[in-house]
């Protein structure tokens, strides 16, 4: 598969500048990698790393600081996977399957200085290889048959459809509208209402005032005095009067 994406353009995923390769013991058994089990203290080589991908097929290369020489790299077609194991008690360290050109494999311990690092590279894989997922699933949508019904949305034969654009019923909005042609006047001020004429000088015909103020005070518009004040009790000098009246007709 490594063959088949050697023509392909090659994509970095992640360089970084520090990275530690030990040798490992061989598996007794299946139990987990422990990196604690290496020599952590004495590396047995360290240089720089760099992840690249062509097509679906991701590599860890491992490379020289100053010069770019290639030290080793491992293909990796999947994630996790045996190509790249993590270790059990660190999250710093991993297990890397080496390859030659010959097809020949190996494997090595690696581990990074610091944590981010390790993070990064992680990641790195873990993104790719989703993609690659995607892609696969693409691919078998398009090649697999879609067996699901379709649903026919098209008019058949002799069938015809009416649209109403522009026809749309208005609401009529109704306008308040007053009682009458004119608006009731406002009431005049307390206390400025006119007295009735007095009795005095128009014959003893006066009414009282319907809907007076008997507490409100009420000028004399008398022509003989029109400077003096209405007396304060008009309902009782008019009834003195008119019983006058009545014993002057006895």
């Amino acid at each position: 598969m490594a063959t088949e994406g050697q023509f392909e353009y090659e994509s970095v995923l992640c360089v970084k500048p520090e990275v530690n390769v030990y040798r490992i013991p061989p598996r007794a058994s299946n139990r987990a990698i422990r990196a604690a089990d290496w020599k952590l203290d004495a590396p047995d080589w360290s240089g720089r790393m760099r992840v690249t991908a062509r097509g679906k097929v991701a590599y860890v290369k491992l490379e020289d600081k100053i010069s770019g020489e290639l030290f080793a790299q491992a293909p990796v077609e999947e994630y996790p996977g045996i190509a790249v194991e993590t270790v059990s008690d660190s999250s710093r360290y991993f297990v890397l399957r080496i390859q030659d050109d010959n097809g020949r494999s190996a494997f090595i311990g690696i581990g990074f200085g610091d944590r981010g690092d390790a993070f990064d590279f992680n990641v790195a894989l873990q993104d790719h290889f989703k993609w690659v997922k995607q892609e696969n699933e693409l691919t078998k949508q398009a090649q697999a048959p879609d067996s699901s019904p379709k649903l026919d949305l098209g008019f058949k034969e002799g069938q015809t459809i009416t649209l109403n654009i522009g026809q749309s019923k208005k609401k009529d909005r109704s306008r308040p509208q007053s009682s009458g042609g004119f608006g009731l006047l406002p009431p005049p001020p307390g206390g400025k209402l006119a007295p009735p004429p007095s009795s005095r000088s128009n014959n003893h015909n006066t009414q009282p005032p319907a809907g007076g103020n008997d507490t409100g005070c009420l000028l004399d518009l008398d022509s003989s005095n029109s400077n003096s004040v209405a007396p304060s009790n008009p309902t009782s000098t008019a009834n003195s009067d008119l019983w006058g009246d009545f014993d002057s007709s006895k």
